[in-house]
């Protein structure tokens, strides 16, 4: 699968958060409200280290992982390639993949607007 391939928004994942909250709606927009809030930082985070393999890790580790759990599988999916191209220390292609993740993450805020879980 390649990455345009890989779903902006799982459903089958908001659909599990929703199940292992009791299906507690107001706690799910919580949760993706903290999420929004703090992408926002890692995404300014990675854009400032595409320099800087090291230091790109960390908020692209922590991205990743907050997609993932809400269902955000591109998002993810591009951070983890950021996370394992600043392990490796290889920056040939970090600006452009920065660049991929603030276009997906616009992507993301939408579908998850569409889920009536973000505005």
């Amino acid at each position: 699968m390649t990455m345009n391939e890989t779903p902006i928004l799982d459903g089958a994942v908001l659909a599990e958060l929703r199940e292992s909250t009791g299906g507690d709606d107001d706690f799910v927009r919580e949760l993706v409200e903290a999420y929004v809030s703090e992408a926002t930082g890692y995404l300014a985070a990675m854009a400032a280290a595409v320099a800087d393999p090291a230091a790109i890790v960390r908020p692209a580790h922590t991205l990743k992982s907050s997609s993932a759990t809400l269902g955000a599988t591109r998002l993810a999916a591009i951070s983890r390639d950021i996370e394992e191209a600043g392990r490796a220390g290889r920056v040939d292609s970090l600006a452009a993949d920065v660049s991929q993740a603030h276009a997906t993450w616009t992507e993301t805020l939408a579908a998850l607007a569409a889920a009536g879980l973000a505005s």
